[in-house]
């Protein structure tokens, strides 16, 4: 007997009609019309079964803490990391678990089996990363965590981040981060991308950093980034995120810059509300959309992801924990419209991402781990397009969170009906 049978699935490489055997926590089975007996069934009735949409860059010590103390009145990054600077002196550990608990809780029921979050480090008290080890332990049962030990001040610009960075290291944050671009110039922040990667290297860890979110064409410390990880010999380990300052670039040193990141096999991870939302605030018009070049990181053999970056904090008021939005907007954003460019981008909250944070057991193949979600969508596409419903969410073969179908009862003149929009999809041509 297995612990769960999905029935009539179909799968986000285009398989239908097939079912999803599941025990001890692991996939045994994937084939059409599976006959076996199991604990829990669940009739797909030919909807979408993906793996669990991943975060790979999120700032959860910082997450729905919208209006405290005050609200970012301009809009900016700059005003968000100052407004972040005066909150942190006035939360306690304690709320940073609640709140991030309660969006921890938000996310599993929107699907997300993983997020990699920053933490600041530039706290002498280190508040944020004491949470947040917390909160790594609480929602293991049902939810990834991995943590970033982020200098948020800078490296070199703040005197004891540093210091910190290595003390939350040895506390057990997973991952080296930075921040140069907001170093006081240049040359500090192509030092703090040197000396951080040689951390990282020394202690067998991987990078994720923030690399020129900005709109100033000649931030370039993603060339840095490139060479040290190629000088110590950490390919593949390594995520530029954010990197919006090459949509300003000049398109002959941009085509320099990708065969380099290529060759060090950089991860990158965009984040398109953010970005959107942020970059460009100089502008008057034409105004730039800030996103990095997506298609142009992927056709070059990158692999690219979509992160969500922030829900109701410092930085943006807005936010649901639903990488579908995410996806939404990262399509719009780059304009990737084409069949194959939106199916791409569906990987890229959910296959992409869960390669950068190296996550084991990943996918609906026989031997993963039972992680899935039931979507109400018939292919990918129309998963994004619908920002589908999460039907179900299953956790190591159990069903961890559940969500009505959305079906609308109308009552018009002459024809009341229910409405699936799911029904409205033309069949595509091309």
């Amino acid at each position: 007997m297995f612990d769960l049978l999905i029935k009539n699935a179909a799968l986000p490489d285009g398989r239908n009609g097939i079912d999803i055997a599941c025990a001890g926590g692991i996939i045994k089975a994937i084939e059409p019309g599976i006959s076996a007996e199991a604990k829990t069934s669940i009739d797909a009735a030919g909807q979408l079964v993906s793996p669990p949409f991943i975060d790979p860059h999120f700032h959860m010590d910082a997450t729905l803490s919208l209006g405290t103390p005050r609200l970012n009145v301009s809009g900016t990054l700059l005003e968000g990391i100052a407004l972040w600077g005066e909150l942190k002196p006035v939360q306690s550990v304690d709320d940073i678990i609640e709140r991030a608990l309660r969006y921890c809780d938000l996310a599993a029921s929107t699907g997300i089996g993983a997020i990699r979050s920053h933490v600041d480090v530039c706290d002498d008290e280190l508040k944020g990363v004491t949470a947040l080890l917390e909160v790594r332990r609480l929602v293991a049962p049902y939810l990834d965590l991995q943590l970033v030990a982020f200098p948020q001040d800078g490296l070199l610009r703040s005197k004891t981040a540093e210091k910190n960075l290595l003390r939350s290291l040895d506390m057990g944050v997973d991952i080296v981060g930075g921040i140069p671009h907001f170093e006081r110039t240049m040359a500090d922040g192509a030092a703090s991308v040197r000396r951080l990667c040689e951390i990282a290297e020394k202690r067998g860890l991987m990078v994720d950093m923030h690399c020129d979110e900005s709109d100033d064409p000649l931030s370039r410390h993603v060339e840095t980034l490139a060479f040290e990880t190629t000088r110590l010999g950490l390919e593949g380990r390594v995520t530029g995120s954010h990197l919006t300052s090459m949509h300003s670039m000049d398109n002959y040193y941009v085509s320099k810059l990708i065969a380099l990141m290529a060759e060090a096999r950089l991860h990158v991870i965009a984040n398109p509300l953010i970005n959107i939302m942020l970059q460009g605030r100089h502008d008057t018009y034409p105004k730039r959309r800030g996103q990095t070049r997506v298609p142009e990181l992927r056709d070059a053999g990158m692999n690219v992801a979509f992160g969500a970056d922030c829900v109701m904090d410092p930085w943006y008021s807005l936010g649901r924990a639903d990488m579908l939005d995410v996806a939404h907007m990262g399509l719009h954003v780059g304009q990737l419209s084409s069949r194959a460019d939106m199916e791409w981008c569906f990987e890229a909250v959910t296959t992409n991402p869960a390669k950068i944070m190296g996550l084991e057991g990943y996918g609906v193949e026989v031997g993963c781990k039972a992680h899935m979600v039931l979507l109400q969508a018939k292919d990918p596409i129309e998963a994004i397009r619908l920002r589908a419903t999460r039907l179900a969410v299953v956790r190591n073969g159990e069903i961890i969170a559940q969500t009505a179908p959305d079906l609308r009862e109308l009552n018009l003149p002459g024809r009341p009906q229910r409405l699936d929009p799911a029904d409205y999809a033309p069949k595509a041509k091309g």
